[in-house]
């Protein structure tokens, strides 16, 4: 039989046509059969003829987020459409907010949940797709057990009970992206159920919720991804299938959450757990989690009235998106009961940079999807054993992490969080890393509290000088630092960070000298040219040979000669001029060497000089 025509793949996968000349189907020869399963047939990409039209599209160009932010900013500015300033849209007098949020994740795995075809994220469009993943006829769905380990990962990660016994079900709808007709879920039978999430202040809660919240997790369940739509000009669509079974785990909170702010503050932090139990393939950043959220208002006067009628928004893609759009929709339904109106049943969307919700359909009931258990799908049996070794082999969760970075080295909970949260969890590991080599670097005392502003200064660089390197405004803006799960970092080896860091905090070098240093490290000239950090130090004379006292205070004197009116000011001030001290060191480091001039030296110098000897001088003279 000849390979099938575009057309026909076309009314096949995307109406559900068949061929009146029989079966979509391809020649025997054509079909590899795994020997110890006669029916479980290998994974094979779906080929297709080549649309002329594809090969002439020009590649899709991608737009940064705060672009897309500004941009959109900037036309509802010229729209006349200016966001709403609330200096506190937390709350709304007289009524209250519930949400209950749905959080989708993909999973970490090699292969897709009922087929053995690999997951795949960046791969060419439909190079990983088994027959399952089409619903071609004959093909029936194989549970891939390897994809419950991060799932169950996940809901311990979660405080959740794991359900001994869970099954599958059948969730009906028609759409292109997914070929079966129906989605497979656990709606009835979930193999998770009643986690909660604790939330703190440091975790960027509303301050209405005071130091802490805690949300109920009604059920974790274990799900199949749809395909990947990609709109292309003139209404057409493209469809990529790789996407088509990868494994979901769908968290559905309960009701619990009051304020946007804190809602935002939870997808946050499920989001993070999932990172720190190696369950979640990626974060918001990169598509692979996403949240629907459920909205409902009431009014506050009468608390043991029933909830108001909720409205879904869906996908939404970043935090701050959840935020927003919460409050655009709470602020809608408010108006709309406070003109007499009534709030409907419906799903919503939200856009980046918008300032409300767009109706997108009417809601479809729980009745309308005809829910069934998946007849082809035998129940999953999970296994206190594996349970127990899981919860054993978890490690430490974030809360801990950020606890043992406040109480030991006495970060802020907002760099805390920042170091758990960035990269995946992958930078924090590599802290750890410079750590243990400025521990080594440090000797037996290492950890005496003279040391500690070693790791703060550790800290310090690895939040916010290594983030330079790859900032806008940065020549290497494009490129990555190459962190790795086990906290190594390609483009900023942990071993020279740990020797920039060790000189400066022992003052032999100066800060601007180990922000080059770095830059040399991260564009390879290190240790391309010069083979470690001594090296380049000793051949380019770049030790610091700091002023001695005496000399600093020469300088301080030659720099306030002529600016007496400058130190007229340092008498009788209501608020010390700080500006001008500052202006006074600007001077001493104009007037000297400045690769021998620490400038916090210089500074208590010029205090020192100007309290004891210039004002001194000046108020003998009046």
């Amino acid at each position: 039989m000849p390979r099938p025509r575009v057309a026909t793949l076309s009314k096949y996968l995307l109406s559900g046509q068949f061929s009146t000349r029989g079966c979509l189907r391809l020649e025997a020869r054509a079909l590899p059969i795994v020997a110890r399963n006669p029916l479980h047939l290998t994974t094979r990409p779906l080929h297709t003829e080549t649309v002329s039209s594809r090969d002439n599209a020009p590649p899709p160009i991608h737009v940064p987020l705060r672009k897309q932010l500004k941009d959109e900013a900037k036309k509802q500015k010229a729209l006349g459409k200016k966001k709403k300033k609330n200096a506190n849209n937390q709350v709304v007098d007289g009524w209250e907010l519930t949400v209950g949020i749905e959080i989708h994740a993909q999973l970490n795995t090699a292969k897709k949940l009922f087929s053995p075809a690999t997951t795949s994220f960046n791969d060419d469009p439909n190079t990983h797709v088994a027959y399952f993943d089409l619903a071609t006829p004959g093909s029936q769905p194989i549970f891939q057990k390897e994809t419950l380990i991060p799932a169950l990962r996940a809901a311990l990660a979660l405080s959740c009970d794991i359900q001994s016994v869970s099954r599958f079900d059948r969730k009906h709808y028609f759409h292109w992206d997914q070929p079966s007709g129906y989605q497979i879920t656990q709606f009835y039978e979930p193999f998770a159920r009643d986690g909660t999430i604790t939330l703190q202040a440091r975790d960027g809660i509303a301050a209405e919720d005071g130091d802490g919240v805690s949300i109920g997790i009604k059920q974790i369940q274990m799900e199949q991804d749809t395909a990947k739509t990609l709109a292309q000009p003139g209404n057409a669509h493209w469809i990529d299938f790789n996407r088509v079974g990868v494994p979901l785990i769908e968290v559905i909170t309960l009701p619990d959450i009051h304020h946007p702010a804190t809602a935002a503050a939870l997808v946050r932090k499920v989001q993070i757990l999932l990172n720190a139990a190696d369950a979640c393939v990626s974060g918001m950043e990169a598509g692979g989690l996403r949240a629907d959220v459920n909205v409902s208002v009431r009014r506050s006067d009468d608390p043991s009235a029933p909830l108001g009628q909720r409205t879904e928004i869906k996908n939404l893609s970043s935090f701050k998106a959840v935020e927003d759009a919460i409050i655009a929709e709470r602020d809608r339904q408010i108006s709309v009961l406070e003109s007499g109106g009534t709030v409907e049943s419906e799903t919503r969307g939200w856009s980046i940079g918008s300032t409300e919700t767009r109706r997108l359909r009417g809601k479809e009931g729980e009745v309308d999807y005809r829910y069934m258990p998946d007849p082809d799908l035998a129940p999953v049996i999970i296994g206190d054993d594996l349970v127990s070794h899981l919860r054993q082999s978890m490690g430490e969760l974030p809360d801990a992490e950020v606890d043992e970075l406040i109480q030991r080295f006495g970060l802020t909970p907002k760099d805390a969080l920042s170091l758990v949260a960035l990269d995946g969890g992958k930078r924090i590991e590599y802290f750890w890393n410079v750590v243990d080599l400025l521990t080594q670097r440090f000797g037996p005392d290492a950890n005496s509290l003279k040391y500690l502003p070693g790791y703060q200064l550790a800290a310090n660089w690895i939040l916010h000088e290594l983030g330079r390197l790859t900032s806008e405004r940065s020549e290497d803006a494009a490129q990555d630092l190459g962190f790795t799960e086990d906290g190594q970092c390609h483009r900023v080896p942990a071993i020279h960070l740990a020797d920039i860091l060790l000189y400066l905090y022992q003052r032999k070098i100066t800060a601007k000298i180990a922000k080059e240093l770095l830059w040399a490290v991260f564009r390879k000239k290190i240790p391309d040219e010069y083979p470690t950090i001594n090296a380049v130090l000793d051949e380019e004379n770049l030790w610091f040979d700091e002023l001695n006292e005496d000399e600093y205070v020469e300088l301080a004197l030659a720099a306030a000669e002529g600016q007496d009116d400058i130190v007229k000011q340092f008498m009788n001030f209501k608020q010390y001029p700080q500006g001008k001290l500052m202006f006074m060191v600007g001077r001493m480091i104009r007037l000297g060497a400045e690769e021998r001039i620490d400038p916090k030296e210089a500074e208590r110098v010029m205090k020192r000089v100007l309290e004891e000897e210039l004002v001194p001088a000046i108020k003998s003279q009046g």
